[in-house]
């Protein structure tokens, strides 16, 4: 399965618009105000499906998972020097690749593909193409993908 998550190009807060490979749109995410980001998707019929929140007052980024109101997992950007990590508290994900470039996946513990996702480039607004393995795993792949999205935007702040 494949998704191409495009950040809209006129919105106030986050929104992004998320579509198959047909190119028909899968999930809506709308950013909310909130203290830290805070992202909720949904689906074409406009039912809830998640949100993303980022926890505030840590040390390092950090966003809960939540799905059907229940908190499934975390994300956290580690503390490293040279290259950005992220460990993923939920399927027992772990994140590899070079984040400065945008190429990166999702790999589970013993090294099987989730899903790879590779920033478009030359495009107005944030495109990403995201493959997924497991059709299952598309709306959590998707959150992991918008935590380090979000991530990435706040340090290009400073």
């Amino acid at each position: 399965m494949k998704l191409m998550f495009k950040q809209r190009f006129f919105s106030w807060f986050d929104s992004y618009d998320i579509y198959d490979e047909n190119g028909t749109a899968v999930y809506t995410v709308n950013g909310k105000p909130a203290w830290g980001h805070k992202l909720e998707i949904y689906d074409r019929s406009g039912n809830h499906l998640a949100t993303l929140r980022e926890q505030i007052l840590t040390f390092l980024p950090r966003f809960d998972i939540q799905i059907n109101g229940q908190t499934v997992g975390t994300i956290t950007k580690e503390f490293t020097f040279f290259k950005p990590s992220f460990s993923v508290d939920c399927n027992d994900w772990q994140v590899e690749g070079s984040f400065l470039e945008w190429d990166y996946r999702i790999l589970t513990q013993n090294g099987m593909a989730v899903a790879r996702i590779e920033k478009q480039l030359f495009n107005f607004t944030d495109t990403y193409i995201i493959d997924v393995a497991d059709e299952q795993d598309g709306l959590l792949v998707l959150m992991v993908v918008l935590a380090i999205d979000a991530v990435k935007c706040n340090q290009d702040k400073f």
